[in-house]
């Protein structure tokens, strides 16, 4: 371990002396207005006291001095110590090399002059500056100059104010505790806004939680079961003359059911997993972990072929169309742009019985496309149980990506639903 010497921890006071130990001082504006106004009266003060001591003419050299020559004099030394006051916040140090020089300046005699202003310079140097080094080396220095000045012929605080610079620090001292009391209360309140505040955000959170899981389900149940009621109607009607076809539109609903079951198993263990990381540990760890093992992976752009294969068993025809390079996208956005077809496609087969429905995906280099359209038709069965739900969903899916969502009627018939999603650039 290298010792240093006595003139290198010098160098390296001084060179720590010339850093600040904290961000320079910025005083309000209330502040500057304040000290103004204190210069001013420290400034008014002080002149009066050196025009009364300039009157007496002829005295010996260790009273005040007088005349012009006097009053010129103390008047000068007055307006330095207390101009440098309005500016003793954002330069303290400065202020206190100022004022200390025009106090050792002022003839000890008529030491009152700029001693107030020492006084306040000195607070001033401890309370604001940044420099707490040079602070510490400054303050001391100062006070043993201007103590170690002149002569104890006539006393610079007379009798008469000495109880006054008692109460004085006493009165400070009282309202710098009600102010830091203040403070505190205040500070109590910030931080109680602030739990509250952040309680809100967690109950916005849980809420918009919910309504995620709530489109989830919605979009899984309303395809499935909206599938499986076609394909069970279809299958009650052909059942005595075309039993073979009611088989398969039976099996139709069994492969629709069981979709279903599936993707509500992941939405569900979706709050499984959340409850018990919130909650205790059961018994049914062993449960949860066999259904674990069971969820399959939420469906993407490369399951459409099995989601338009059973929109057209339900007797829609079905065209899909995929142009450009297919290249990887993040889940989410995959599976926002798969509901966004079986969301459609659901509609169709609600609002558009007897359509004929067309699914385009388009890769581009800096963007998704998916667009359905379908040529219009009669209203179904379930028609009336539609509330919006759904489309509101996937804007909400969309803006996630900053995608977007255009739906509107076509000119030639039919609806439109088209969904733009950015990619991100490779």
């Amino acid at each position: 371990m290298k010792v240093r010497t006595t003139p290198e921890r010098l160098r390296e006071a001084i060179r720590d002396a010339r850093h600040p130990a904290g961000p320079p001082p910025r005083p309000t504006r209330r502040a500057r207005q304040f000290d103004t106004l204190l210069a001013l009266v420290v400034g008014i003060a002080t002149l009066h006291y050196a025009i009364d001591n300039s009157k007496q003419e002829g005295v010996p050299h260790h009273m005040p001095p007088s005349g012009l020559g006097g009053l010129a004099l103390m008047a000068t030394l007055a307006l330095i110590a207390s101009a440098a006051l309005a500016v003793r916040r954002r330069y303290p140090l400065a202020v206190l090399c100022v004022v200390t020089a025009a106090t050792l300046l002022t003839p000890y005699d008529v030491s009152r002059l700029t001693f107030y202003a020492f006084v306040i310079a000195v607070y001033s140097a401890a309370v604001y500056s940044p420099y707490r080094v040079a602070t510490l080396a400054a303050l001391p220095l100062a006070v043993l100059l201007v103590g170690t000045s002149g002569n104890s012929v006539k006393p610079i605080v007379p009798n008469q104010y000495v109880a006054l610079l008692i109460l004085v620090p006493m009165a400070v001292a009282a309202i710098g505790l009600r102010t830091w009391k203040l403070r505190t209360g205040e500070s109590r309140t910030r931080l109680s806004a602030l739990e509250r505040e952040q309680t809100e955000a967690l109950r916005r959170a849980v809420e918009h939680e919910r309504a995620r899981i709530a489109r989830e389900l919605h979009d899984v149940v309303t395809h499935n079961v909206s599938v499986m009621i076609i394909q069970a109607g279809a299958a009650r009607k052909i059942m005595e003359t075309s039993p073979e076809r009611a088989g398969e539109a039976l099996l139709a609903v069994e492969a629709g059911g069981r979709a279903a079951m599936t993707e509500l198993r992941h939405v569900m263990g979706l709050l499984t997993m959340a409850g018990k990381g919130e909650g205790e540990g059961t018994d049914e760890g062993a449960d949860l972990a066999d259904t674990a093992a069971e969820l399959a992976p939420q469906p993407g752009l490369d399951q459409l072929e099995a989601l338009v294969g059973r929109v057209r068993d339900t007797g829609l025809p079905v065209g899909l169309t995929v142009t450009g390079p297919p290249c990887p996208l993040p889940p989410g956005l995959e599976l926002a742009a798969y509901r966004v077809v079986q969301e459609a496609l659901t509609n169709t087969v609600k609002h558009a019985s007897g359509a004929t429905a067309a699914v385009t995906v388009e890769y581009g280099p800096d963007r998704l496309r998916v667009e359905v359209t379908d040529t219009g038709g009669n209203p179904g069965a379930g028609s009336a149980a539609g509330n919006g739900r759904g489309l509101i969903g996937l804007r909400e899916r969309l803006a996630v990506y900053d995608g977007t969502l255009n739906t509107g009627r076509r000119l030639s018939g039919g609806y439109r639903v088209e969904a733009l999603i950015p990619l991100e650039a490779p």
